[in-house]
């Protein structure tokens, strides 16, 4: 896989993605005080450009984990916005049965495999994905994201050693947003890059700009390259930001466990408006019009999809569990 710069249909379909989730959780978010939806979410606006970028290289064939904040993740991958939207409203329908509610994601069509809310639950469980493949001689490549918070838990420094001993083909994505609910990075890690220590494993590792799509998609290309070309496991490390607070459809600022003006800094790197800008020099605006009318109806169907559908029946209670009672 050759690494190359975006064509303007590369352009075109990754903002459409961006605009998907940015939208989709809007809505959420506007929709969450009607108490519908039984279940916290953890909202990923303004940290959109990474699960599509990362995505837009994997085929359906590869596999993605995520953690707490998987919406976006999920969609990039291919999930079922119908089938997500009913399993926040705890739906039989929804991809989970309605079980699992936000944090917990699954969609083995789409090759996204699970979401969990324990930090690192999944680095080890994807690690273990990665050895299965190379056990079997399966061709794919794994991804797992996660934030910099979870980069604190040891069992993700023994995933690495792991991965890099038996040279696993798997990407790590560190979503680095600087915070873990209220306490900010340099609070709770020395002043280093993070990628720092994963090269002390010998991992391939790059750092960039997780708010341009473009760089981002730059990064994940050369990553599956290295994969391909028998390199073995790729870390990047992605700098972004998450508009809202840690837990919850709200803005939070107002608690200033963030520095004054820090948050406009960030949105003022909105991804969406970056790759906005740059498409709008050279293409009529009737475009964006035109995935927002797309998106708009596909969000308005996804929820009628979800309040007419069934909750779980009495009699399935004890489905998916590991021993009835």
């Amino acid at each position: 896989m050759k690494n190359k710069i975006l064509t303007q249909d590369e352009k075109l379909q990754a903002l459409y993605n961006l605009l998907r989730i940015r939208r989709v959780e809007e809505a959420v978010a506007k929709k969450y005080s009607e108490w519908k939806m039984r279940c916290p979410v953890h909202l990923s606006i303004g940290q959109e450009a990474i699960s599509v970028g990362v995505s837009s290289v994997l085929d359906k064939k590869d596999h993605v984990y995520s953690n707490h904040r998987s919406h976006a993740h999920y969609l990039s991958k291919g999930g079922s916005l119908k089938r997500l939207i009913a399993e926040f409203y705890g739906k039989e329908s929804g991809c989970c049965g309605g079980r699992g509610g936000s944090m917990h994601l699954m969609d083995l069509e789409a090759g996204f495999i699970a979401s969990t809310p324990i930090v690192g639950g999944t680095v080890p469980v994807a690690v273990g994905d990665a050895w299965a493949a190379k056990l079997k001689k399966e061709k794919r490549t794994i991804v797992v994201f996660f934030g910099d918070g979870c980069f604190e838990e040891g069992v993700v420094h023994e995933s690495l050693n792991f991965a890099k001993l038996h040279n696993l083909s798997i990407i790590f994505v560190c979503e680095n947003n600087y915070y873990s609910v209220y306490t900010k990075l340099s609070e709770r890690q020395p002043e280093r890059m993070i990628s720092s220590i994963v090269a002390a494993h010998g991992i391939t590792t790059q750092q960039s700009d997780g708010n341009d799509v473009n760089k981002v998609i730059d990064c994940a290309r050369k990553a599956k390259s290295n994969i391909i070309n028998g390199l073995g496991p790729q870390f990047i490390e992605l700098s972004t930001y998450r508009w809202l607070e840690h837990c919850g459809p709200f803005d939070d600022d107002h608690l200033n466990y963030r520095p004054l003006g820090e948050l406009k800094k960030w949105k003022d790197q909105c991804p969406i408006r970056k790759l906005k800008s740059e498409l709008l020099l050279e293409e009529d605006s009737s475009i964006v019009l035109g995935f927002e009318e797309k998106i708009e109806k596909e969000i308005k169907e996804a929820f009628f999809y979800a309040e007419t559908s069934a909750p779980p029946s009495i009699e399935s209670l004890d489905k998916y569990v590991v021993s009835s009672f």
